[in-house]
């Protein structure tokens, strides 16, 4: 999947809504002085930096796989250890964190039992959001919807891992989570008009980036008129609900 982006390219099209959702899954982790935490799959920073904000730069560790994604996030964060890895592979030690964060990742990790099994490994708290895709209350149903009714045989990402209700916490029991608590995280994003809206998902990130730069000039015309009659006219919002889980390793 594209997320070999520039920084810009994913805060344009996901940072607006994974930054309030990090402030969320901060505080519904609990996170406070003199704990230490790890980001994993950190992105741009997005999350990395609340928890700086929170613990102090000496206090948290992140990693992503997206060499972009890192250099964006030693720039935002310094100080910070951040390094290049996955999920599936965590170079820290056992214990090494109170707490290990993974905010919009599990259904996009190779393994994610695999995954949530090495975030409780280092971390005593776990805690992770993934999009409601599979119930159609994510922030890019309305993308999907239009896709569907123009090429009913295209993959969505409803299919993901742990985007429907309660799979974000069968996979943490599966990986051996123990006091799992399953909830909801719901953030709201204003857009001026549609053009705002439709823009980011020309840059080429994710599987929707995927999905348009994969179409020619009239499929790509059509699919865009028909998001824009799925939209209100003038400016709007979007509500969009993640999946959440804080359990114990």
């Amino acid at each position: 999947m594209a997320f070999d982006v520039a920084a810009d390219a994913y805060a344009r099209f996901m940072g607006r809504y994974s930054e309030p959702l990090a402030d969320r899954l901060v505080e519904l982790a609990g996170v406070r002085v003199g704990m230490s935490a790890v980001d994993v799959g950190c992105g741009p920073g997005v999350l990395t930096a609340r928890l700086v904000e929170r613990l102090g730069a000496d206090r948290v560790a992140a990693l992503d796989p997206s060499p972009p994604f890192v250099a964006a996030a030693r720039e935002r964060c310094p100080g910070v250890d951040i390094r290049q890895g996955t999920a599936e592979a965590l170079p820290y030690d056992d214990g090494a964190f109170d707490l290990a964060f993974a905010n919009l990742v599990v259904h996009f990790m190779s393994d994610p039992v695999g995954g949530l099994r090495e975030m409780g490994r280092v971390g005593g708290v776990v805690a992770a959001t993934v999009w409601n895709h599979a119930g159609g209350s994510g922030p890019l149903s309305t993308f999907w919807r239009a896709v569907q009714d123009l090429d009913p045989d295209a993959a969505d990402e409803a299919a993901l891992p742990g985007t429907g209700e309660g799979d974000l916490g069968g996979l943490a029991r599966r990986a051996g989570l123990s006091d799992v608590e399953e909830g909801t995280l719901t953030v709201s994003v204003p857009y001026p008009g549609f053009d705002e809206w439709w823009e980011p998902y020309t840059r080429g990130v994710g599987p929707a980036g995927d999905y348009v730069a994969g179409l020619d000039e009239a499929r790509r015309e059509a699919l865009r008129a028909r998001c824009a009659e799925l939209l209100p006219k003038g400016p709007f919002e979007v509500e969009a609900t993640a999946w959440s889980v804080v359990a114990r390793g």
